[in-house]
C-alpha cells in the first residue's frame, strides 16, 4: 500500500552519490530522507508505528529499519522513549542515522548496522521493552523481483526470511515485553505461526482494508506478548481510504498530520 506524502527533491545526495528526496510528516514537524531510486516507505510502515504502545520511557527496537521512519515517528510521538534501528543495508542504515541527525533525535535515537540472522552479535537478550518490525512481504522466488537490490531485498526475502525476523525480536524483547509486526493479510496464518513458534502470543490484530465495502483485508496488524495469556482482541477495520480511489479516511489522515 503506498501513501503520498509531501516530497520534495533535496539539493544534496547520498553517501553513495545517489539522489535524495524529502518528505515530510506531521505538519513538517518531522522529515524523512529516502533514495529516489531505493526502496521508499509506504503506509504499512505509518501504520505499524502508530500501532505500538509503548511505556513512557521504553526502550524500542525498530528491526529492519529502512530509513528509519517507524523510529523516527515513535520517537517524534512518545518524547521519552528510546528507540535503537538494527537495518542490514549500509546504505539505507546511513540514511536512517542521516534522518535522526536531520530531526535531532540522536539523544534518543540510535541506528545500527547488522544482520537479523545473527542478532546476537549486535544486541543482548531481552534487552527491549518494545520491538516493533516490517518484514519483506514476500517469500524469496515469488511474484516480481523490484528493481534495484535496495528495494529487492527490503520486500523480498532474499537476505532474512520472516522466521529470521520473528526469532530476532523473540530474542531481543523482554519476558512480558511486546513485538508488533504488520504483515499481508494473506499470508496471516504463516506469521501467526511464527510467533506462536517463539511464544509471541499475539494479544491484539486489527485488519487493514483499502476503503469500506473492500471485501479482501490487505494488512494486518499484530501486537503479540512474550509468554503472554491467550486472549485476543480483534479490533475494528481500519480503513486507508474513504472510498476506492478516493482521499485518505479521516484516521488515517491523522497518522500523516
Amino acid at each position: 500500500m503506498a501513501g503520498s506524502l509531501s516530497s520534495r527533491p533535496a539539493p544534496e545526495v547520498g553517501a553513495d552519490r545517489r539522489p535524495i528526496t524529502e518528505d515530510t510528516l506531521f505538519g513538517g514537524g518531522l522529515v524523512c530522507r529516502q533514495h529516489a531510486d531505493g526502496y521508499r516507505f509506504s503506509v504499512d510502515a505509518v501504520l505499524a508505528a502508530h500501532f505500538c504502545r509503548p511505556a513512557a520511557r521504553a526502550r524500542i527496537l525498530d528491526l529492519g529499519a529502512g530509513c528509519g521512519v517507524i523510529g523516527l515517528i515513535l520517537a517524534h510521538r512518545h518524547p521519552a522513549v528510546r528507540v535503537t534501528g538494527l537495518e542490514l543495508q549500509p546504505a539505507l542504515a546511513a540514511l536512517a542515522a542521516d534522518n535522526v541527525h536531520c530531526n535531532a533525535l540522536q539523544d534518543r535515537v540510535r541506528i545500527l548496522e547488522g544482520d537479523a540472522r545473527e542478532i546476537g552479535r549486535v544486541l543482548a537478550p531481552e534487552s527491549f521493552d518494545l520491538v516493533v518490525c516490517n518484514p519483506p512481504y514476500r517469500p524469496q522466488g515469488s511474484g516480481r523481483a523490484s528493481r534495484g537490490d535496495e528495494a529487492a531485498m527490503a520486500r523480498h526475502e532474499l537476505s532474512a526470511s520472516l522466521a529470521d525476523m520473528v526469532r530476532a525480536a523473540a530474542f531481543c524483547v523482554r519476558n512480558r515485553g511486546a513485538v508488533v509486526f504488520v504483515y499481508p493479510a494473506t499470508r496471516m496464518a504463516t506469521l501467526l505461526h511464527r510467533l506462536q513458534e517463539r511464544m509471541l502470543v499475539p494479544k491484539r490484530l486489527q485488519p487493514v482494508y483499502s476503503y469500506p465495502g473492500d471485501r479482501r483485508g490487505r494488512l494486518v496488524l499484530v501486537e503479540a506478548v512474550k509468554n503472554g495469556g491467550e486472549e485476543l482482541l480483534l479490533l475494528p477495520p481500519l480503513y486507508v481510504y474513504e472510498w476506492k480511489n478516493g482521499p485518505y479516511s479521516p484516521q488515517m489522515r491523522a497518522m500523516y498530520e
